[in-house]
């Protein structure tokens, strides 16, 4: 399947809606480099409701980048409040809290060693 999203993507590069699935192929398929990628060129053509936003700070959450992961979350949380998804804007203020008692796990433990 990614191959044919991928496909979809590189003849329509500006469909949003082929990007997505690009994207969200690549991120079911784990590959979180690629996903944040096309999740941020997806991002660049349309206005989205909160969810990529989220896949977006998962994928570079699980890419070790903290920092950008939160501000993904972030405009996520932005998006999804606008389009009335408060649960989804909570579970992104989940996911900040949990990236931020991550990285305060890590410095104790570099402190403690």
């Amino acid at each position: 399947r990614v191959d044919i999203f991928a496909a979809l993507a590189a003849e329509q590069p500006d469909e949003p809606r082929a990007r997505y699935g690009y994207a969200n192929e690549l991120y079911r398929a784990e590959r979180w480099a690629d996903a944040a990628a096309e999740l941020r060129a997806y991002l660049h053509l349309a206005e989205d409701e909160g969810n990529a936003w989220g896949k977006l700070g998962d994928a570079l959450a699980r890419l070790g980048d903290a920092d950008a992961a939160a501000d993904a979350y972030l405009s996520g949380i932005d998006q999804a409040e606008k389009f009335g998804h408060h649960g989804m804007a909570d579970d992104f203020r989940d996911a900040i809290e949990s990236l931020l008692t991550a990285g305060l796990a890590e410095t104790q433990q570099r402190f403690n060693t």
